[in-house]
C-alpha cells in the first residue's frame, strides 16, 4: 500500500510541475545538443525544432521502456540537467488468435484447435527513470500485467565514472539477443522470434525446464561501456534463474566448483556512432545511417535446478537507415546434463531470424520476418521454420501505435512423422494478433 502512495504522490507533484518541466526539458536538451552537434542554432525560434529533432538521440535509452526525456509524456530536471525524473507509463493490449494443430490434442476431452486466443494485456508497466548527480542512471518498474517475481520488471542503478566504464546492479535485461534487447515497445512485431522464445525438446524428462535460447531478465551486475564512441561491451554476472525468480537460490557446481551462476558477455561495433535500440521509431527516422554487429557469448553453470549446464552464443546485425530498418541474428546453445543426473549426454541447437521494415510515412510501417529453429537438435533431422508479416500504425501525436502482424510455423525436413508431430507440440501453426500501445 505504502508503494501505490509513493507512485501517486510523485505523479501528482509531476503533474502539478508541468510547466515547470517542459522549459527546464528544453534547457536540458538544448544543453546536450549544444555539446552532439555543430550545426545548432541557439535562437529563441529555433530551440523547440532542435528539441524535436534531437530529442531521441540526445537523452539514452538505458531502460529499455522509453528514453527519459523524449516528447511522450513530461520530466523533471534541474537547471543543469545533472538531476532528471520521468515517470512513465507502457501498456499493451492484444487480441490474439491461435489455431493448432491435431499432434498433441484430446480430443475425448474436447479440446479444441483453437486455443489460447482472445484478449490479453502483455504489459503494464508503470516505473520511474532517471539520472542523478550527472553519473547515476536508475530505473524502477513493475509490470501489473505479471504475477510472481515478474511483476517486478526491471529495479537497477547504474554508475557511470566515463562513459567507457559503467557499473550496472540489479534486475536488468542479460546481454545476449539483440531482439529482447530492443527497446521495449520499438520491436518490429508485436511477438519476438519463435526460435528465442520456444523451449528445446529433449528426450529426457528428468529437468525441471527445457532451456529456451533466450536469458531474459535476471538479477547480477555487468560492467559495460562504449569505447570511441564506437565499440560497445558488455560483461555480467547474473542468477540464471531469470525474471520470476528475485531471491538468492544459487550455490556451488560440483562439477567444476564454480558458482552456479549465469556468466555472460556481449561485444558490438557501431561505426556510425551509438546506435539506438530500436526496430520502429517514426522520430528516429531522420538519424540518418546507424548499424551495429555484435557478439555475444554465455554460460549458465547448473542451469534448470542444477539438471544442465547451458551455453550460448549468437552474433547479430542491426541497421537503420532512413525509412528502412533490418535485423538479423543466429545463435547456437550446447545443453549438457550435469554429473549428479548420471546422463552421459548432450545436445546442440541452432536458430536465428532475419526481418525488414520500412516506413511509407511517419504513420506507416510495413514489416516482413523469417524465423528459423532447429528445435529438436542437430542430431535429429527436421526443423521449425515461421514466415511473418506486420503491419503498424503509429496514430499522430497521441503516442500510439496499433500493429497487426500473422505467422505461420511450418514443419519440414523431419525424418519420421513421430518426429515430425514432436517438434510442433505446444505451438501454434496459424498465429495472428493485433496490439495496441500506448506509452508516455
Amino acid at each position: 500500500m505504502k508503494l501505490y502512495r509513493a507512485y501517486a504522490a510523485i505523479i501528482a507533484a509531476g503533474l502539478s510541475s508541468v510547466a515547470f518541466a517542459e522549459q527546464t526539458d528544453k534547457d536540458v536538451v538544448l544543453n546536450n545538443y549544444k555539446k552532439t552537434s555543430t550545426e545548432v542554432n541557439t535562437t529563441a525560434e529555433n530551440i523547440d525544432e532542435n528539441i524535436e529533432k534531437q530529442r531521441d538521440v540526445t537523452y539514452d535509452r538505458e531502460n529499455g521502456v522509453l528514453p527519459i526525456a523524449d516528447n511522450r509524456g513530461f520530466s523533471l530536471a534541474s537547471k543543469d540537467g545533472k538531476f532528471i525524473l520521468k515517470p512513465y507509463l507502457m501498456l499493451q493490449t492484444t487480441l490474439a488468435f491461435n489455431y493448432y494443430p491435431d499432434e498433441g490434442l484430446d480430443k475425448a476431452y474436447n479440446q479444441d484447435n483453437v486455443a489460447n486466443s482472445g484478449f490479453a494485456i502483455p504489459f503494464g508497466i508503470i516505473g520511474f527513470t532517471g539520472k542523478a548527480f550527472g553519473k547515476i542512471d536508475y530505473n524502477v518498474c513493475v509490470n501489473a500485467a505479471a504475477k510472481g517475481g515478474a511483476l517486478l520488471q526491471q529495479a537497477w542503478i547504474d554508475y557511470a565514472p566515463s562513459k567507457a566504464l559503467r557499473f550496472r546492479v540489479g534486475k536488468q535485461k542479460t546481454p545476449f539477443a539483440g531482439a529482447f534487447l530492443t527497446t521495449l515497445g520499438e520491436t518490429l512485431f508485436p511477438t519476438m522470434p519463435l526460435s528465442l522464445t520456444c523451449t528445446s525438446i529433449l528426450p529426457y524428462s528428468l529437468n525441471a525446464v527445457n532451456p529456451s535460447i533466450n536469458t531474459g531478465w535476471d538479477l547480477g551486475v555487468k560492467m559495460h561501456g562504449l569505447i570511441a564512441n564506437k565499440w560497445g561491451y558488455e560483461l555480467g554476472i547474473f542468477n540464471g534463474t531469470g525474471g520470476n525468480v528475485n531471491t538468492a537460490t544459487k550455490g556451488f557446481s560440483d562439477d567444476n566448483h564454480l558458482p552456479s551462476l549465469l556468466y555472460a558477455a556481449r561485444v558490438t561495433f557501431q561505426g556510425n556512432g551509438p546506435m539506438p535500440m530500436s526496430q520502429g521509431n517514426p522520430n528516429l527516422l531522420d538519424l540518418g545511417t546507424k548499424y551495429l554487429v555484435g557478439l555475444s557469448v554465455n554460460y549458465n553453470n547448473e542451469a534448470e535446478n542444477e539438471s544442465t549446464n547451458d551455453f550460448r552464443t549468437g552474433v547479430e546485425l542491426a541497421l537503420l537507415s532512413g525509412s528502412w530498418s533490418m535485423a538479423a541474428e543466429g545463435y547456437y546453445m550446447h545443453v549438457g546434463f550435469t554429473k549428479r543426473m548420471k546422463i552421459d549426454d548432450k545436445f546442440n541447437y541452432l536458430g536465428g531470424y532475419a526481418q525488414l521494415a520500412y516506413f511509407l510515412n511517419k504513420s506507416w510501417q510495413l514489416g516482413v520476418r523469417y524465423d528459423w529453429m532447429d528445435r529438436n537438435g542437430t542430431r535429429k533431422d527436421g526443423s521449425l521454420n515461421s514466415p511473418g508479416v506486420v503491419c503498424n500504425y503509429f496514430i499522430p501525436q497521441t503516442n500510439i501505435k496499433l500493429s497487426a502482424m500473422y505467422q505461420y510455423t511450418g514443419r519440414w525436413g523431419h525424418d519420421t512423422q513421430a518426429d515430425r508431430d514432436l517438434d510442433n507440440l505446444g505451438l501454434a501453426t496459424h498465429s495472428a494478433m493485433i496490439m495496441m500501445q500506448y506509452a508516455f
